[in-house]
């Protein structure tokens, strides 16, 4: 997220601090690679300069991160932590093991060689003066930092997390930007340790699985993959999602 940022010449220190919460694939839990939640969050922060708050910006945010989606995968062949690193980071020894096999160094490469392919794929994907957006809401993750009381541009920095990043099924995007302003709460109250052993991650990712029937994958809470923008957006408007952005809004109001 930082790289992606300073490229654009628009650096937001303390959200790029926050994304430490989704590294190993949300907390170290194997889902979606840091990366890809990184660049969503800067395609966000993009699209917000472009077009401001609201539908239209919401829209252009998840239609970048489904580029971006798609370019990881290609470079990577997978988009989740667990697959390209090949281990369950929440064993015992699964960091001692991730270093012994040279894996930091396995991911400094990756992300220098993403971060101009996430640029590339932004730029190019917000480079219309205008999306055909549908009706609010749009994202259930931009639904959920304003539910939370958040701000509006967190709120379509983090759109594009809609149906699992960009509507891949994956993990669930609402989830995310939960870990997300938690750890940017937490910075702003002096702790700014990247830790993903975080007590108020924990308490939060329980609240979610309670209220998900223990399924993290977008796909599988909602028993499908969304064909687009409108098809999730409708989805939304039908009260689909509302307990789990609900719970994971109770007591995260900033």
């Amino acid at each position: 997220m930082s790289v992606v940022d300073r490229s654009f010449d628009d650096p937001l220190k303390l959200e790029e601090q926050g994304s430490a919460l989704l590294a190993g694939g949300i907390m170290a839990h194997g889902f979606q690679c840091g990366m890809l939640w990184g660049a969503a969050l800067a395609a966000g922060a993009r699209a917000f300069r472009l077009f401001g708050t609201g539908p239209q910006a919401e829209t252009a945010a998840v239609n970048a991160a489904q580029r971006l989606v798609e370019s990881f995968r290609t470079s990577n062949s997978y988009i989740d932590c667990g697959d390209i690193t090949e281990m369950d980071w929440r064993k015992s020894k699964g960091v001692l093991k991730f270093i012994v096999k040279g894996g930091p160094i396995k991911c400094f490469r990756m992300a220098a060689a993403y971060a101009p392919d996430a640029y590339a794929e932004i730029d190019s994907a917000l480079s219309g003066n205008t999306f055909d957006a549908p009706s609010p809401p749009v994202s259930c993750a931009a639904l959920f930092v304003k539910t939370a009381g958040a701000s509006e541009m967190h709120a379509v920095m983090a759109a594009g997390f809609a149906g699992g990043i960009g509507l891949s099924g994956s993990a669930c995007g609402a989830l995310g930007a939960a870990l997300w302003l938690t750890s940017i709460n937490n910075i702003k109250s002096g702790d700014s340790k990247m830790d993903l052993q975080n007590s108020d991650g924990i308490d939060l990712m329980d609240r979610f699985v309670k209220s998900s029937d223990y399924e993290f994958e977008c796909a599988a809470i909602v028993g499908r993959k969304f064909e687009n923008v409108g098809d999730h957006s409708e989805f939304l408007r039908l009260g689909g999602c509302s307990q789990i952005i609900q719970a994971l809004a109770e007591n995260l109001a900033s």
